[in-house]
């Protein structure tokens, strides 16, 4: 899995899709989800574009796109239960899956070590 620095996830699926959502330290600080908005299958984002709109009973934030791509799923189960996230947010709480405009876009990003580095 890769990080940003503003607490979102990727992982990388073995047919080159990118699965992306929030980290725990991300869902943690929010608290308890109550809301998500998700895009339309079809859309293209830019990097750094917000994809998604979460809400909280703390705040309101985006999911930023940490690379560009179009998306290709989304995590129907959110729309009901926005809660999974809070249960699994680097699991079953994923948000949307993209077809990438250039993989090697996720080079740029931060391991593990370096995000674990970021949160000490």
């Amino acid at each position: 899995m890769k990080y940003t620095h503003d607490h979102e996830w990727l992982r990388v699926e073995a047919d080159g899709t990118v699965t992306i959502g929030i980290t725990h330290h991300a869902q943690d600080a929010l608290g308890d989800l109550v809301f998500v908005e998700l895009p339309a299958i079809g859309k293209h984002f830019a990097k750094e574009e917000a994809a998604c709109v979460i809400e909280s009973v703390k705040a309101a934030g985006d999911v930023k796109m940490p690379i560009a791509g179009t998306i290709l799923a989304v995590n129907e189960t959110l729309a009901d239960t926005p809660e999974k996230v809070n249960e699994d947010a680097e699991g079953e709480g994923w948000f949307i899956r993209v077809q990438p405009d250039n993989l090697a876009d996720t080079d740029g990003l931060l391991d593990e070590a370096a995000y674990k580095a970021l949160l000490d």
